[in-house]
């Protein structure tokens, strides 16, 4: 999803990414292909595994991003369909902490390979029913992670949207439920951030990302307005908002984006 970094950290990424394939005694090496973002992670596929690399330095090893996955695995239900996390591998060396998790490899792609929609997917009325029964579940899944902080919300709403915050309804929420997290099988992937975040979360994510697709956008409205349509459910839209016009100028599809979510906000 993003560019390879710098040199010294890909060349360190892709041998320790090598070292995870051996702790996992995987038969043969996997393939290295998608980096994240700064290349704080790097995942490919190993045979009919997914093999997933996270890196962070010894000091800032450990809290809510490190343990989503395994955290998911043991909290949430069957019903939120997800990659199966089958074995984890940590280890320390030079300074930095390494976490290898190895998950089952799916056989469907995602339905974007950017998080931001740029064509209607045409996706199946089950896809959106499997999606829509995933997230209601979700939402009422008991936690004390927390993914979108409260004092975020109050500072960044007003600050990039002009709108105010009062009571804010919170509900379990994946945090990052864009179109590259979604599978056409209706999977849905990269549990990392999630926790507690305003009501409505991610469908104001799914919707606020599809805004470039007016048909897609359309679509969301429609499938979940049983969310959307909810008063509490601004606060989460008007944080999504928020988010695209603060990384507005991160990638040029958060820069363009924002154009349509400025012209959202005038019918708000």
């Amino acid at each position: 999803m993003f560019p390879a970094p710098a040199p010294e950290t890909r060349d360190r990424m892709l041998a320790s990414y090598a070292q995870a394939s051996a702790g996992l005694h995987l038969a043969s090496p996997p393939d290295a292909r998608v980096w994240g973002y700064q290349g704080r992670t790097l995942s490919g596929p190993s045979g009919d595994c997914w093999l997933r690399l996270v890196s962070e330095p010894d000091e800032k090893a450990g809290g809510k991003l490190w343990d989503g996955p395994l955290l998911a695995r043991r909290a949430l239900p069957a019903a939120v369909r997800r990659p199966a996390l089958l074995r984890v591998h940590d280890w320390s060396a030079d300074g930095w902490s390494y976490r290898a998790e190895l998950y089952d490899r799916l056989t469907t792609p995602v339905v974007s390979v950017c998080p931001v929609l740029d064509e209607d997917p045409a996706l199946p009325a089950t896809w959106w029913g499997d999606i829509r029964g995933a997230l209601d579940t979700l939402a009422a899944v008991p936690t004390e992670r927390v993914a979108v902080r409260e004092e975020y919300v109050r500072r960044v709403v007003p600050q990039y949207t002009g709108h105010q915050v009062e009571d804010i309804t919170w509900s379990t929420a994946h945090d990052d439920l864009h179109w590259a997290n979604l599978t056409t099988d209706a999977h849905i992937i990269d549990w990392e951030g999630w926790g507690t975040g305003p009501y409505g979360f991610d469908a104001a994510t799914l919707h606020i990302y599809a805004l470039r697709t007016p048909d897609t956008a359309a679509r969301v409205r429609k499938e979940f307005a049983h969310v959307l349509d909810r008063p509490e459910a601004r606060i989460a839209v008007l944080t999504v908002c928020a988010q695209i016009l603060q990384a507005e100028n991160r990638t040029d599809y958060y820069r363009d984006l924002a154009g349509h979510v400025r012209e959202y906000l005038k019918g708000m």
